[in-house]
């Protein structure tokens, strides 16, 4: 599971939905000053209109790149667009199947030049599910495409802030198919992935729970059979092999306990059991993190945010979060 090092190369942002609240991130985040050079995939366009609704023009200026190369520095926007300009009317607030096929198009685009070995890292605004639908592109989020487009295998989403790492067995399907989706291959996975990400982020020995599927983690039987049938059988193979797996705990404690510094991730069996702890301590610090890809893509922990964008009140702290552990992860001393 090592990856290339990659240290010399640009860190990747991708624009997103144009309708939602990415642009004016990515502007704001720049204009704050980056650590590190960078392109942005997306619609130089849309940057342009972003940067002087906010004022920023004198101060930032964009320029289009045919390829990443080095990225850029200092009061430049390096855009890097292979698709087709947005419409200059596009509204934002809205769905748009032109914003949602675009944001695809950037994500698409980003994977390729880092499956090359062009970019550091890639840290993704939102897009929009709606809106790529609208514009037929049928994938439920980030993590699919990702995943589809590199032709990974074994994957998963890790939600992270200062206080709690969290990482899904299942991520985005319907609760009632949950249950038949867990089994002790994907149980074996998750622990592992679970794992990875932990030595990625600098800790040789994660201390690894594993949380139930039902309430209690079932209480020894008394409300399903999972944790008997899948999650412990998962958990007793990991311990063999070495790792400080433990569990299956309780999902209505193990999450305090992990804050509280028992535990140094924990996986969860199912999206909103996972990613409400993380949402609950803030969106502002919250980082999603793709395990398993030949690269290291984080994201914010948010969606486009519809009913804010245009306004120029939307807070890029989660995107700075998202970049700041994607240097992390790939600095040299992680590599």
């Amino acid at each position: 599971m090592g990856l290339p090092a990659r240290s010399g190369h640009p860190l990747a942002f991708t624009m997103g939905d144009a309708a939602g609240i990415g642009p004016e991130l990515i502007v704001r985040l720049f204009a704050a000053g980056l650590p590190h050079p960078a392109v942005v995939y997306g619609d130089a366009g849309i940057l342009r209109r972003t940067c002087q609704s906010l004022g920023l023009s004198q101060q930032l200026r964009i320029q289009a790149l045919d390829s990443p190369g080095r990225g850029t520095v200092g009061n430049v926007i390096g855009v890097l667009n292979r698709w087709e300009p947005l419409p200059a009317d596009l509204q934002v607030g809205k769905v748009n199947p032109a914003a949602g096929r675009g944001a695809y198009e950037y994500l698409c685009h980003a994977i390729d030049d880092a499956q090359a070995n062009h970019l550091r890292a890639i840290v993704t605004a939102p897009l929009n599910k709606e809106a790529m639908r609208a514009a037929g592109v049928n994938f439920p989020g980030h993590t699919e495409i990702l995943a589809s487009r590199t032709g990974t295998r074994d994957y998963a989403m890790m939600l992270a802030n200062d206080e709690l790492r969290v990482l899904l067995v299942t991520i985005h399907i319907a609760l009632a198919d949950v249950p038949g989706a867990i089994s002790i291959a994907a149980e074996r996975t998750a622990i592992r992935l679970a794992q990875h990400a932990c030595r990625q982020a600098g800790i040789p020995q994660p201390r690894i729970a594993v949380a139930g599927l039902n309430p209690h983690a079932s209480e020894n039987g008394a409300f399903g059979t999972e944790e008997a049938r899948f999650i412990l059988p998962a958990i007793e193979q990991a311990q063999a092999e070495g790792l400080l797996v433990s569990g299956p705990w309780p999902g209505d404690t193990v999450f305090m306990r992990a804050r509280h510094g028992e535990f140094d991730i924990v996986v969860a069996q199912y999206h909103d059991q996972g990613l409400i702890p993380i949402k609950y301590l803030g969106l502002d610090e919250g980082v999603n993190v793709t395990v398993g890809l030949p690269f290291v893509r984080t994201s914010v922990d948010h969606g486009t945010a519809y009913d804010i964008a245009g306004r120029g009140v939307a807070d890029p702290a989660s995107l700075n979060a998202a970049m700041r552990l994607a240097l992390r992860m790939t600095s040299d001393k992680s590599s």
